[in-house]
């Protein structure tokens, strides 16, 4: 691995601990982004908003299950750090050489309540293809979000 990936690996889990983030990317010593958003939501918005741009960066995120993984695929990114890591995101990153480095290793991701598996894994389920699930998962992030804008308009 080379020695600049480890060091933006290094900022980004800094910065995670320091500033109470729940998601940090870096790239060329560069924080390029911060957020304290929860969920794969964050990843999402930082895809969208970045683009290219995440090629070759590195991430710190709290939480890496499979939907994330397979966004880090899509995105190029080239190591990941993360507290909590499910199996199948283990499996995916390192079938992808992607660098990784995490605290704990869970069966599988739950959703906030703790109920049940997150909905965003619930949608890249069938998958193992990276472009396909930044497809899926952007059209259920458009479906949720849809969805919360008619609540909030039936209640102004």
């Amino acid at each position: 691995m080379k020695m600049t990936i480890k060091l933006d690996l290094e900022i980004a889990k800094d910065a995670l601990r320091k500033k109470n983030l729940t998601l940090v990317i870096v790239k060329e010593a560069r924080v390029i982004l911060e957020s304290r958003v929860h969920g794969v939501s964050a990843f999402l918005e930082a895809l969208e908003s970045l683009g290219a741009k995440m090629k070759g960066a590195s991430v710190a995120d709290r939480v890496v299950g499979k939907a994330v993984a397979l966004l880090c695929i899509h995105a190029g990114v080239q190591a990941v750090y993360t507290i909590t890591l499910s199996l199948k995101a283990k499996q995916l990153l390192e079938k992808h050489a992607i660098y990784l480095e995490w605290e704990t290793v869970v069966d599988r991701i739950l959703n906030a309540s703790g109920t049940d598996v997150c909905p965003f894994e619930k949608a890249v389920m069938e998958t193992d293809d990276p472009r396909e699930a930044y497809e899926k998962l952007k059209a259920f992030q458009n479906q949720k979000n849809a969805m919360s804008s008619d609540t909030k308009s039936l209640y102004p």
